[in-house]
């Protein structure tokens, strides 16, 4: 009986310890994550300093840098003295592109892809294409310099647009619908 007890008293004393926290057998240090960053990193300077390049050799177009980190010229732009007004959040467009390699290889012709309708910033669209109309006034053409982050990634566009590839985009905006707040507060 003694033993009984002495063996309820133990286990008693042994259940009070708090419980201790459990380390991980091993542990990651985010060198996958530090090495990709560079990895990046590398591969949009290169990309940028070959558009610069092509640029440079292109001594009979006037380049404009956005904001957003691309480049782009105007095939025909619309006098400020016409119309001011760029598209906005909710405005729907009407365009049409054509897309090319940084090289000037046609990927998809004028024509090829269907004239669109977007709703700003409402729909699914690469970034740098919806960055570029922001930029547009209805009526121009504006042919866009991308790199491969600001155009489809490292994804491309699963059909012939591939991994990592800077394009050329050149852009007709037809027209802009402007959306009063009434009619983006009722959809």
């Amino acid at each position: 009986m003694k033993k009984l007890l002495a063996l309820f008293l133990i286990i008693g004393l042994a259940s009070c310890k708090s419980p201790e926290a459990r380390y991980p057998v091993s542990q990651k240090s985010g060198s996958y994550i530090d090495e990709s960053v560079a990895r990046n990193k590398k591969l949009v300077a290169q990309e940028e300093q070959y558009i610069k390049n092509l640029m440079a050799e292109d001594s009979t177009t006037s380049y404009q840098a956005s904001a957003d980190g691309f480049w782009y010229y105007y095939n025909t732009k619309v006098a400020d003295s016409i119309t001011n007004d760029h598209p906005e959040f909710g405005d729907i467009v009407d365009f049409e592109y054509s897309i090319s390699s940084i090289d000037g290889q046609t990927i998809y012709a004028e024509g090829e892809k269907p004239r669109r309708t977007y709703a700003m910033d409402q729909e699914k669209l690469f970034s740098g294409l919806r960055q570029g109309l922001k930029l547009m006034k209805e009526g121009e053409t504006v042919t866009f310099l991308f790199p491969s982050h600001k155009a489809f990634g490292y994804y491309g566009d699963k059909e012939k647009i591939g991994t990592n590839m800077p394009i050329i985009t050149k852009v007709t905006l037809y027209n802009i619908e402007k959306q009063t707040n009434n009619e983006l507060d009722n959809q």
